[in-house]
């Protein structure tokens, strides 16, 4: 992949779901391309296909029609092994409800997908610690999911979400749990992130406030980007 490159690029892309006589086109034709260390925010009523775009995106599901490329690569064309591996390569997600494990403390959580890696435990643990001090969580390695507070999962999941280097973090609704608080200190957190490491985000959201603070804001309405 060269520098010019997108690090997404959506061509053409459809959902449709169909159960019986029920025929739904969720997306139609969405075409859209994420460049290096952009911070894009995607904005739509709820029940708009935001999330179901960034699952296409991903590659978590497939398009009805058209393609996704990451990398320069058809995700879409790949068997779920391949998809898999490509995006623990490239990309990072964060959830709305932060998918923590809770069974495990933060630093456990944070080094999980380097240890699906294969990666060394001791190598695990060093990365996973500079990115919980880097999110503001030194003093909280220790503490399961259940002793932290909404925000301070959210910085946990930010920290999963990076310790693979990913080149685009794709991330659903964010802030949309927190108290508006905790949600400015997250889009701060993300902002930094971003100029620290070069990481491009892609995010779904309903704060507008939010959404301002990014490069671009594309809206979903009706199916259409």
């Amino acid at each position: 992949m060269n520098n010019n490159s997108p690090i997404l690029e959506s061509t053409n892309i459809s959902k449709i779901f169909a159960d019986g006589k029920l025929y739904v086109e969720v997306l139609k034709d969405i075409n859209l391309t994420i460049q290096s260390k952009e911070m894009v925010a995607i904005v739509g009523a709820s029940g708009e296909g935001k999330s179901t775009l960034l699952h296409l995106l991903g590659g978590l599901d497939k398009p009805t029609t058209g393609f996704v490329n990451v990398c320069g690569q058809n995700i879409t064309a790949l068997k779920p092994a391949a998809q898999g591996a490509l995006r623990n390569k490239y990309l990072g997600f964060i959830y709305q409800f932060h998918h923590l494990l809770p069974e495990f403390d933060a630093l456990e959580n944070v080094c999980m997908p380097l240890l699906i890696r294969k990666q060394s435990p001791k190598f695990a643990k060093q990365k996973a610690r500079e990115l919980l001090n880097k999110v503001g969580l030194s003093q909280r390695l220790n503490h399961r999911v259940g002793e932290l507070s909404g925000g301070e999962r959210q910085r946990v999941a930010i920290a999963r979400a990076l310790i693979t280097d990913p080149l685009c973090v794709l991330a659903d609704e964010p802030t949309g749990n927190l108290d508006h608080k905790a949600a400015a200190q997250i889009l701060e957190l993300m902002l930094k992130l971003n100029q620290e490491l070069n990481t491009a985000f892609l995010i779904v959201t309903h704060d507008l406030n939010l959404a301002g603070r990014l490069d671009r804001q594309l809206i979903l309405e009706n199916g259409v980007l």
